[in-house]
């Protein structure tokens, strides 16, 4: 029995200590919403907290101080001086609520009330009051002032879900609660005595200008140079509720990114945002007849590398396509977009410079054969219109000889994610052979824009300013968005000169792979946009191409940011620091020699860009009498220049009617000695470098070709020292070779020549 009476005893005393100790962490034991704020504190997207209300617990610091003061001025003056508990407030509210049978009147002070609130006490009745006094008294004792307070500010009740200062600011007003105004949070204060009749959202007149005026009149006697503004006190009314709130795909990841934290202060712009989704939905709907349904946006501010608008899909609503998918997160082949950082790391290498020639003729690499868009080639073209022209095997043919880093490595260094090595893509990464997503093509572009440094994006105003990792040379930067400017917009008809002061734009597109994917990235001025179209399951659409459904929605919102003054030049513009203008042969891009009738300038980084003399301008002394060239000491001669055209280019030439006059041939009395010393060998470009040649029966035989210099008239093939045959210039020679190792020659009819070894094998 007396065991009984001791562990009875034990347990009571437990439970009593239980019930006089409190959580002392009264603030961080309340559910709580989550508020993603523009950069001008605009409100993105306020969660609900886990029972269903909308809740900011927030510090006093955090809140207006007119907010505070209001509130104890309505509810509890004297708060800071009672231990809890009011005994003059509670005697009076029992003399008119009991005595006098008057309107209920509680009583209760602030502490009182969150003692109430964290206990979810029914103080209607008078045993109930008394359990409200006890925990009142509990809260003091073990509470500061501060601590209560603050509860009592996050819980307050303010009309229908919504509790406190902090939800209530941003819902009702649009703005955070440490921006109150002294008329709004006078409005707020008198809500939590009757939320029903005092909501704020209510037209100003009867109960709720009667409570405001009430509390006014206090106010005034404290502040009396507020005493002038009771009607706008009266006036204040709830903003309407926006009809749906802005960029949902973006402040979802932001809260996701930092669920700890109760208000994110990004760095979108709402008047951008809005910009980006109007200009992007009329965009879609005109061009909905195509096909063309979704598209993501992304906008950076390139000095901060602050992201200013997204748009993760066109209808976040829409499941029929996907909507709640956030496409500038998500990993798709980018097409031809990746080429300038092709040119940017040739620039950087010395393979070359903007003028320098390079051939857009059907080539094989390590059979790799690109073809372009428009299912053509052009011949010589230098780089700066290869990349501005998108062709592809020129990009290729500079991937080939890219070296530490190669284009791979560069996107690595530059923060591009989950990319394999290097021989899972091979020269296909050029055109689009890896993945990317908006915002890693956006921060790719800004590398282009902040000259050559690579920084993380920046979604958070607080977030530290990004430190910068040098991925590319200012030069080379430089010059790849100097050919980006020269192309020509997609508008039809379109002049540069119709936009005064119009910013330039560096702009390159891009087609994924059976057209499932259509980009467009530009710099212009600080900025960076990327803008994708497409459809989240990967269909393909002949409409989906770069040019045609990207670039239009780019330009778009170029001129309505013109238009709506957003500021476009960079406050602080870069310039490259070593680079040069140099004179260069028009038609080589080499060092113009004596016969190069027409010259250009390029940029040129000394010690870097390479430079030879041009020889494609030669000088040949004909013979008068024979027309065929003259055999050194020769007497009756004439000096004629002219052009010197590898056979893949005056192939194309002769393919596109664009007439080249071809060298006369050699004297066949001036020997192979001669002819030999004024050209160039063949180069095999068939069969390529290090593949090994399977034979099936439906490919028999191997083709052989090689380009060939332009005064050459016949290609002789050998396999180590058996004769195969003879082509002409441009023509290939079928060779139906046995399995085994062979070493290939090309010999021209002037006795230069070249080799490569070839590995043939059987059929499996």
């Amino acid at each position: 029995m007396r065991r009984a009476r001791r562990a009875a005893c034990l347990l009571l005393a437990a439970a009593a200590l239980r019930w006089a100790v409190p959580d002392p962490r009264l603030l961080e034991s309340l559910p709580a919403s989550q508020a993603v704020l523009d950069r001008d504190g605009n409100l993105l997207r306020l969660t609900l907290a886990a029972d269903d209300h909308y809740r900011l617990p927030l510090r006093l610091s955090e809140l207006a101080p007119a907010a505070v003061e209001a509130v104890l001025l309505q509810e509890d003056r004297w708060f800071y001086w009672h231990p809890g508990v009011n005994p003059w407030s509670l005697a009076r509210g029992a003399w008119r609520t009991y005595a006098l049978r008057g309107p209920r009147v509680g009583g209760s002070t602030v502490t009182m009330q969150a003692a109430r609130r964290r206990w979810r006490i029914g103080s209607n009745r008078p045993a109930g009051k008394l359990v409200q006094v006890l925990r009142a008294l509990q809260l003091e004792l073990r509470c500061s002032k501060r601590e209560i307070l603050e509860y009592y500010l996050a819980t307050m009740p303010l009309g229908g879900n919504v509790e406190g200062v902090g939800a209530a600011s941003l819902i009702a007003f649009g703005k955070e609660a440490r921006l109150l105004s002294v008329p709004e949070a006078l409005a707020l204060a008198v809500v939590p005595k009757s939320p029903a009749r005092r909501r704020l959202a209510a037209a100003p007149g009867g109960a709720v200008a009667e409570a405001r005026a009430l509390l006014f009149t206090r106010w005034a006697r404290v502040h009396p140079e507020d005493a002038g503004r009771l009607g706008e006190v009266l006036g204040v009314l709830a903003r309407p509720p926006a009809p749906r709130l802005l960029a949902p795909h973006f402040s979802e990841a932001v809260a996701a990114a930092h669920p700890d934290r109760l208000v994110l202060r990004s760095t979108l712009d709402a008047r951008l945002q809005r910009l980006v989704e109007s200009r992007t939905a009329g965009y879609l709907a005109a061009r909905r007849e195509s096909g063309l349904r979704n598209a993501a946006v992304l906008l950076l501010d390139a000095e901060t590398m602050e992201v200013r608008a997204a748009l993760g899909s066109a209808d976040r609503a829409d499941a029929g396509l996907q909507g709640q998918v956030d496409g500038t997160r998500a990993k798709r082949s980018p097409g031809s977009a990746l080429k300038p950082f092709a040119y940017a790391l040739a620039f950087d290498q010395g393979l070359a410079h903007p003028a320098t020639v390079l051939k857009d003729a059907p080539t094989s690499f390590g059979g790799f054969d690109p073809e372009n868009f428009d299912r053509d080639f052009v011949g010589p073209v230098t780089a700066a219109d290869a990349l501005t022209r998108s062709r592809n095997v020129p990009a290729v043919s500079l991937a080939s000889r890219l070296k530490d880093p190669d284009l791979r490595g560069f996107l690595a260094r530059a923060g591009v994610s989950g990319l394999r090595p290097s021989e899972h893509y091979g020269l296909s990464i050029v055109l689009g052979g890896v993945e990317v997503t908006v915002r890693e093509l956006a921060g790719l572009y800004a590398v282009l824009a902040n000259g050559g440094l690579a920084r993380p994006l920046r979604t958070l105003r607080d977030d530290p300013a990004p430190g910068g990792t040098r991925v590319l040379s200012r030069e080379a930067a430089f010059m790849v968005l100097d050919a980006l400017q020269n192309a020509p917009r997609p508008d039809a008809g379109w002049r540069k000169g119709w936009v005064k002061d119009g910013v330039p734009v560096a702009w390159k597109t891009g087609t994924s792979y059976g057209a499932r994917d259509a980009w467009t990235a530009a710099v212009f001025g600080r900025w960076v946009a990327v803008v994708w179209i497409g459809e989240f399951d990967g269909r393909g659409n002949p409409a989906f191409v770069g040019v045609e459904a990207a670039a239009p929605l780019l330009f778009r919102l170029v001129d309505a940011m013109r238009a709506s003054g957003v500021p476009l030049d960079p406050e602080t513009p870069w310039a490259p620091e070593r680079l040069e203008r140099v004179r260069v042969c028009a038609l080589s891009g080499a060092l113009p020699g004596p016969h190069c009738r027409h010259t250009a300038h390029t940029w040129f980084i000394p010690g870097r860009s390479p430079f030879a003399a041009c020889d494609v301008h030669r000088e040949v002394l004909v013979d008068r009498r024979t027309g065929l060239r003259a055999c050194p000491g020769a007497a009756d001669v004439e000096a004629r220049v002219y052009e010197f055209w590898p056979s893949d280019l005056a192939r194309l030439f002769a393919k596109a009617g664009v007439g080249r006059r071809p060298p006369p041939a050699e004297d066949p009395a001036c020997g192979l000695d001669a002819a030999a010393a004024r050209g160039r060998a063949p180069e095999i470009s068939s069969p390529p470098a290090g593949v090994t040649l399977v034979l099936r029966p439906q490919t028999p035989s191997v083709e052989l070709a090689a380009v060939t210099d332009a005064g050459t008239r016949a290609v002789h093939w050998f396999a180590g020292e058996r004769y195969l045959g003879a082509a002409a210039p441009g023509q290939a020679l079928d060779w139906a070779p046995s399995p085994g190792r062979y070493v290939v020659r090309a010999v021209d009819d002037a006795g230069r020549a070249s080799s490569r070894e070839v590995s043939v094998e059987p059929a499996p």
